[in-house]
C-alpha cells in the first residue's frame, strides 16, 4: 500500500476511535441529565413553596418585625451600604462541555463591568475548577472555593457552599451578592442568569413568585387556576417562622441554583459530544472518500503499467 494511502487509512482508524469515545461519553451525559432532572425537580416543588409563603409573609408586612431583630438570618433583610460586592460563579470542574464555561465567565464580566466593579471592590465565591483559575490567574479576590460537585449534588454535599455564603454576608465580608450560573431551558438551550441573591428584597421575592405563576400558567394553559390569598397562625411566634423562612430562602436559592447548573452542564457535555461524534462521522465520510479514489487511482496507474508493459514486449 502506497505511504499516501497508509497515512489516509490511519487517519481513518484514528477517527472512528475518537468517534467511539465521544458517542460514549454522550450516552454517559444523556444519563446523568435524565438522573439530576428527576431530582432538580423534585426540589423545585420545596423551592416554591418556601418562596410562596416567603412572600405571602413580606406582602402582608408581617417580615419587618422580624427584620428588626438581631437575628443572623433576619439580618439578611437589611439593606446596608455597599462596600465590597460578593460574585458567587458557578462554573465546571472539566472541560468537554462546549460553550458553557465561556458563556459564564462573560456574563460576570459583562455585570462586573455594568455594576463597576473591579478586584478592589469584589470579592468571589467560585465553584468549579474553571471559575476559580479564570479569577485567580486574573488578580480577583477569591475568598471561597469548592470543587468536585457529584454529578448529582445532594444538599447534604454542598451544605458548606450554602452556609458560607450566607455566613460572610452576614459577618459583612460582603455587603450584596450576586450569584451567575447556567439555568437548563431544554436540552438544546441555557441561558446564563445573573440572580442578585443578598440582601433579600421585597422585589426580589415578588419577581420570583410572579416568574414562578408565570411558569404555572404556561405550563397549564388549558386549566383555569387564580391565586388564593393565604392566611398563616405562627406557633410559636412569627418572628421566629420568618427568621427560620428566610433562612431556607436564602439557602434554597444558592443549591438551587448549583442543582440547575449542573443540569445545565450536563446537557452542554451531552451536546458537545453529540457535535463531536456528527464531525467525526463527516471526517470520515470525507477520508474515505479520498482514500477510495487515491486506491483507484493506484489501481487504475498498475493496469496502464502492466498494458504498457505487455505492448512492449511485443
Amino acid at each position: 500500500m502506497p505511504a499516501s494511502l497508509a497515512a489516509v487509512k490511519h487517519k481513518i482508524d484514528s477517527t472512528k476511535s475518537t468517534r467511539q469515545i465521544t458517542s460514549a461519553m454522550q450516552m454517559v451525559s444523556t444519563a446523568k441529565l435524565n438522573q439530576i432532572q428527576h431530582h432538580t425537580q423534585t426540589y423545585e416543588v420545596y423551592a416554591e413553596k418556601v418562596k410562596q409563603m416567603l412572600s405571602d409573609l413580606v406582602k402582608s408586612h408581617s417580615a419587618t418585625s422580624a427584620a428588626s431583630q438581631d437575628d443572623v438570618y433576619a439580618a439578611l433583610f437589611k439593606k446596608r451600604a455597599v462596600k465590597k460586592t460578593g460574585v458567587l460563579v458557578i462554573t465546571s470542574d472539566r472541560g468537554l462541555v462546549g460553550s458553557y464555561n465561556s458563556n459564564i465567565i462573560k456574563q460576570t464580566l459583562d455585570m462586573m463591568a455594568k455594576h463597576n466593579l473591579d478586584k478592589d471592590n469584589t470579592v468571589f465565591l467560585t465553584v468549579g475548577k474553571t471559575g476559580t483559575e479564570f479569577f485567580k490567574k486574573r488578580g480577583m479576590n477569591v475568598v471561597y472555593e469548592y470543587s468536585g460537585v457529584s454529578d448529582v449534588p445532594t444538599y447534604r454535599e454542598v451544605h458548606s457552599i450554602v452556609k458560607t455564603a450566607v455566613q460572610m454576608y452576614s459577618d459583612q465580608v460582603f455587603d450584596e451578592m450576586y450569584m451567575v450560573y447556567s439555568h437548563y431551558v431544554n436540552r438544546i438551550i441555557s441561558n446564563v442568569i445573573v440572580h442578585d441573591v443578598l440582601p433579600i428584597t421585597e422585589k426580589s421575592l415578588l419577581n420570583d413568585e410572579n416568574e414562578a405563576q408565570e411558569n404555572t400558567e404556561l405550563n397549564n394553559s388549558d386549566v383555569s387556576t387564580a391565586h388564593v390569598s393565604v392566611e398563616y397562625e405562627f406557633e410559636p411566634s412569627d418572628t421566629e417562622i420568618i427568621s427560620a423562612l428566610v433562612a431556607q430562602y436564602a439557602e434554597s436559592l444558592i443549591y438551587g441554583a448549583i442543582l440547575d447548573a449542573k443540569t445545565s452542564e450536563h446537557s452542554s457535555s451531552a451536546n458537545a459530544m453529540r457535535s463531536a461524534t456528527d464531525n467525526a462521522d463527516d471526517i470520515i465520510s470525507t477520508l474515505e472518500l479520498q482514500y477510495n479514489r487515491a486506491r483507484q487511482a493506484a489501481i487504475t496507474t498498475e493496469i496502464t503499467e502492466i498494458t504498457g508493459g505487455m505492448t512492449a514486449q511485443e
